[in-house]
């Protein structure tokens, strides 16, 4: 489909033009690529220990071809965090869709939530890793505010279906819904981090208990 599109998108071009789209176009998906096989690396040394050449270090590619594809370890990082995030903003957007009671929403959002707390712990730690380190750096300030939205979107569109299912109105805003869930997400992650195996059972908890709370 998108590459249906970019041959429709190209139609009238020069030549040199379709050339120079095709490179771009290229460039991008080499980008991602490169990203999504450097997230361990990173999510395992996190920003303050991550340079382009500690990540080459830690994979298959060479300093110079990740130096090539990106600026430095801003780039880097706001790329494969942001493609990343990206994936993470619509992970419960099936739940939403499917749901046909406020109950089945709530029970299925809190066990998804639980399973990617363990399952991705070392990629949301990450992320506040790289959003704490946005409130000193300006060059990936603006990436973290786009990825912070959409997350937003996320859990509103949760609390929206669940409300609608409910038969009831959200008494909060979007902002607000979304710090409560992001501060006991984090939390609970700290807690599974520090070994605490029931931090995922915990948070599920948590988020059965306030989420019914909110109207």
């Amino acid at each position: 489909m998108a590459k249906a599109a970019t041959l429709v998108a190209g139609r009238g071009m020069s030549p040199a033009a379709r050339a120079t789209a095709s490179k771009i176009e290229k460039m991008g998906a080499r980008r991602v690529e490169l990203a999504e096989a450097t997230l361990e690396t990173l999510a395992e040394l996190g920003y303050a220990r991550t340079s382009l050449r500690e990540i080459a270090n830690n994979s298959q590619f060479s300093h110079g071809v990740l130096h090539y594809y990106f600026h430095d370890k801003f780039d880097l990082i706001c790329c494969a965090v942001r493609h990343y995030k990206a994936t993470c903003a619509t992970r419960y957007d099936a739940i939403v869709a499917e749901a046909t009671s406020a109950e089945g929403l709530l029970n299925d959002f809190c066990a998804k939530l639980a399973e990617t707390l363990v399952a991705e712990a070392r990629m949301h730690r990450l992320w506040y890793d790289l959003r704490s380190q946005a409130l000193f750096e300006d060059a990936i300030r603006q990436d973290v505010v786009e990825i912070e939205e959409s997350l937003e979107n996320m859990i509103w569109r949760v609390g929206s279906r669940y409300a609608e299912l409910s038969g009831k109105a959200l008494t909060v805003s979007k902002k607000s819904l979304y710090a409560v869930f992001d501060g006991l997400f984090q939390k609970c992650l700290l807690m599974h981090m520090s070994g605490n195996k029931k931090a995922s059972v915990q948070l599920a908890e948590e988020v059965r208990r306030v989420l019914p709370r909110v109207f």
